[in-house]
């Protein structure tokens, strides 16, 4: 029991978010680099390295430089085991994130100096204030021209309705970019613009009004730098560890991520206050990461993450309790038992085959086609986790095979996609035409592609004039209202990939009349799995 108790406390599972373009994959390689996972970090921009970022393996994301999927990478710093969720921050991919955001203890914040608080961040940043997360925000490329330090504590502070103190601060930026003062550890760190260099050294100055300030970074910097902190702590409350665990608090760092600089005062600071694994709420109960049965959910499934091999793996994070391999565990949904002869554990793009899990660790499991997102395992209990539904796409179209001699194989693909959550499928209950339903644009093209490259199969798309999808919930199937419901709207109704019925509204219009004409009829924008 007491290892159990030890595993449990040296475990940290955090998601990193942002607007694209923040820095968010930079960030993770240079984490990753600390912990000695990988030896050079691959420049997620230039083509002149051809190796992309560690993190994102899929060819699309190498060829746009953005990360498309949700990675998990695991490494060890200072004997505390780290899970990172690396996000994606594309809009288009936001129905990932948000639920990669169910299955983490924490999270880090990236901002650009130059840019400020984000769109896509305002968003990610509401659904964790929901849920309580703590959150430590990174600000990011302090060795590139942006804004004043004070600016972009205000702007965080009001755009995102968090509560500020700063554990760092930044001693110029831009070209008079001189380092970063730690207040958390009470030392300097000088920035070289060399980045071997820049990961060893630091300066402890306990006193900023000692001379050796001025010496290391001049008078006039170090004159401004003592100004400013006094005022910080004047303006900003002080760190306090539980209101930041019960996210009230949010610690604030400074730092460049391409240059590895300000990561390591980020990386030590977060091991030691990041919260360890929390509890979860299911629907019959709180369940706590200290009990001795096993629970866990399925949030992420990724089809061919290995090209040559047709593999599916089913991300399960664990909330409670160990997972052994080759043990049998009830699948809550389907009500059977199954066994796992080779779960994985991610690091980077290698798996490696894991005994024992604790919670807060991912674990991927091989999957036949067992498992849809949201799925619950435990050692026999009845629980349903919550909290991954799935939202009205915004986009539609039908999709058609162009290739007539792999209808199979686009079949196959189609519905191997669709239970990663990729996107939706509905079918149209008149002609059975199937129509594709996404959140942003950009997921037709990722569809498209992993078709053809994955399953061998080509497909076209046709434009479709619908504005939402809205879940149909009667009270009385069997009356007349319903029934003639089905036969005005027939056109309309399709089935989604469980086979509840869906309403397909052309307009907000049509959408209004329906509901005020049929009142016995029930239409929701999201399917609470």
């Amino acid at each position: 029991m007491k290892s159990f108790q030890k595993e449990l406390k040296r475990r940290r599972t955090f998601g990193i978010i942002s607007h694209p373009d923040a820095g968010k994959t930079t960030l993770t390689e240079k984490l990753l680099l600390f912990g000695g996972a990988i030896q050079e970090a691959g420049a997620v921009k230039s083509n002149k390295i051809k190796k992309g970022a560690t993190s994102d393996f899929m060819e699309i994301e190498r060829q746009r430089g953005i990360s498309v999927a949700t990675s998990v990478l695991a490494f060890e710093y200072k004997n505390i085991k780290i899970n990172i969720l690396d996000t994606p921050g594309h809009k288009d991919f936001a129905e990932d994130t948000f639920r990669t955001l169910t299955a983490v203890d924490s999270v880090i914040v990236v901002i650009d100096v130059a840019k400020g608080v984000e769109e896509q961040t305002e968003k990610l940043v509401e659904v964790c204030r929901m849920r309580n997360i703590p959150m430590i925000v990174f600000i990011n490329k302090m060795d590139r021209e942006g804004k004043d330090a004070f600016e972009l504590l205000d702007e965080i502070e009001q755009k995102l309705n968090l509560t500020v103190t700063p554990l760092s601060y930044p001693i110029g930026m831009g070209y008079d970019f001189k380092g970063i003062y730690n207040i958390w550890e009470k030392n300097v760190n000088l920035f070289t613009g060399d980045p071997k260099k820049d990961i060893e050294d630091t300066i402890e100055i306990s006193d900023l009004t000692s001379e050796e300030l001025d010496e290391l970074i001049g008078s006039k910097a170090a004159d401004n730098l003592r100004e400013e902190l006094e005022l910080a702590q004047g303006v900003y409350p002080e760190f306090d560890k539980e209101a930041y665990l019960e996210g009230r608090l949010q610690p604030v760092f400074f730092g460049s991520a391409l240059n590895n600089f300000g990561v390591r005062e980020l990386l030590d600071c977060f091991i030691n206050i990041a919260p360890t694994p929390r509890p979860k709420e299911s629907e019959e109960r709180l369940v706590k990461p200290d009990e001795d049965k096993f629970t866990g959910f399925v949030f992420k499934i990724h089809a061919n993450m290995d090209p040559k091999h047709r593999d599916r793996l089913a991300f399960v994070k664990i909330v409670s309790g160990k997972f052994e391999r080759n043990k049998a565990y009830l699948h809550v949904r389907h009500n059977k038992n199954l066994k796992f002869s080779s779960p994985n554990a991610f690091f980077a793009e290698k798996k490696e085959i894991v005994d024992v899990s604790y919670p807060g660790d991912i674990v991927g499991l091989h999957d036949t086609g067992n498992f849809k997102i949201g799925d619950t395992l435990t050692e026999g209990e009845n629980l349903n986790y919550r909290g991954i539904p799935s939202f009205s796409p915004e986009h539609f179209r039908y999709i058609n095979n162009a290739d007539p001699m792999k209808s199979k194989q686009l079949a196959k693909g189609v519905d191997q996609l669709m239970d990663e959550g990729v996107a939706q499928l509905f079918t149209l209950e008149l002609n059975g035409r199937k129509i594709i339903g996404t959140v942003g644009a950009l997921q037709f093209e990722v569809i498209q592609y992993r078709l053809e490259h994955e399953y061998g199969a080509k497909c076209t798309y046709e434009n479709l004039n619908v504005y939402k999808a809205t879940w149909v919930e009667a009270e009385d199937e069997k009356s007349e209202e319903f029934k003639d419901f089905k036969r005005v709207k027939a056109k309309f109704l399709a089935k989604d990939k469980k086979g509840q019925l869906v309403f397909l509204a052309d307009s907000q219009f049509s959408l209004q009349m329906t509901q005020d004409k049929y009142r016995s009829i029930k239409f929701h924008f999201t399917s609470e799995f």
